[in-house]
């Protein structure tokens, strides 16, 4: 294992105190947890936070600020953040409107944010909250009940930032949050696996000429494996895959965000991007937002992922492309 690190077992809390550094502009570290929050000062208004495990860089960290998160709670590389770190992000995040959380679909994600709402409740912050179950690769898996949550959160983040902002209540947000939720759809792929520092080797393997359809940001297995093909056919199964999932009628309106896995060039990413144009215009997509880079990765993975959005509310897309102080948007 080559690796630009110091002790595996510290890679979370150095790399966060070298976010906190490059970024002290945009962002803080809460002292003594690994919790990044933003600076700007609180208004009173709907606070929104996030987070998971570490290894999914820029996410979480990379999306508070202005207009998005106000704190993200980073965990031990995929491993859920416990209770008492969420809790604590809770009470630095919240202006006195309440707190609104963004859960991606995992078993211990689920169990540690929902002990941390009760705790809070008790202390008087109200608590309201969403998990996202955006990838449509297969119905369970590892960590889960139910499709896992993965890139569709970062639109999330995005649209319930926006109305934070604008001063929609809690239970407005919430509202708006199960409207959003079931119109994002994303599948992915992977040409190689992930490795975690503290294991030292890849979680999986795959033959140099081999690829995978549907895997997990965590390294869980897909739905299919098969002998590498070109970026043209690798979009058109994600495409197809897609586009059953998901009703489109006439007059519909879609954004796609195209994520990079975190060992895949950007390069690749436009190669691949340009293979979508031509599908998804053959298959009627009237696509009106675009999005293109790392925004949820799983370490040093190759492989891309594709999320699809219906804009079913006009005010989505004003919200996707409202400008923001952050990291990575």
């Amino acid at each position: 294992m080559k690796k630009i690190i110091n002790d595996p077992s510290q890679v979370v809390t150095e790399m966060l105190d070298g976010l906190a550094y490059v970024h002290s502009d945009l962002i803080h570290r809460v002292e003594h947890y690994d919790i990044i929050a933003k600076n700007t000062e609180k208004t009173g208004k709907v606070a929104i936070i996030s987070g998971g495990g570490s290894g999914h860089e820029p996410s979480h960290a990379g999306f508070v600020g202005d207009g998005m998160l106000s704190a993200a709670i980073c965990g031990a590389v995929f491993t859920s953040p416990t209770p008492d770190q969420v809790l604590e992000a809770i009470k630095e995040a919240d202006e006195g409107a309440g707190v609104f959380m963004v859960i991606k679909n995992y078993s211990g994600d689920i169990m540690n944010f929902e002990m941390a709402q009760d705790m809070a409740e008790m202390e008087g912050i109200e608590v309201a909250s969403v998990v996202v179950d955006d990838d449509i690769a297969v119905e369970d898996s590892l960590y889960t009940q139910g499709r896992r949550g993965v890139a569709g959160t970062i639109l999330v983040h995005k649209i319930l930032g926006d109305a934070a902002r604008a001063g929609q209540s809690l239970s407005e947000i919430k509202a708006l949050s199960q409207q959003l939720v079931p119109h994002i759809h994303t599948v992915g792929l992977a040409l190689s696996g992930a490795t975690v520092p503290e294991v030292g080797k890849p979680g999986f393997v795959l033959a140099d000429d081999a690829i995978e359809f549907g895997i997990g940001i965590h390294g869980e297995p897909g739905y299919r494996r098969e002998k590498m093909q070109p970026s043209k056919a690798l979009a058109e199964e994600l495409v197809t895959k897609l586009i059953g999932s998901i009703e489109v009628q006439t007059g519909d309106q879609f954004g796609i965000l195209i994520n990079g896995m975190g060992a895949t060039p950007l390069m690749e990413q436009y190669i691949f991007a340009n293979d979508l144009k031509v599908l998804l215009e053959k298959q009627g997509i009237q696509v009106v937002y675009k999005k293109l880079g790392n925004y949820m990765t799983a370490l040093d993975m190759a492989g891309v992922s594709l999320t699809l959005i219906k804009l079913a509310d006009p005010t989505w897309l004003e919200s996707l492309s409202s400008p923001v102080q952050t990291i990575a948007w």
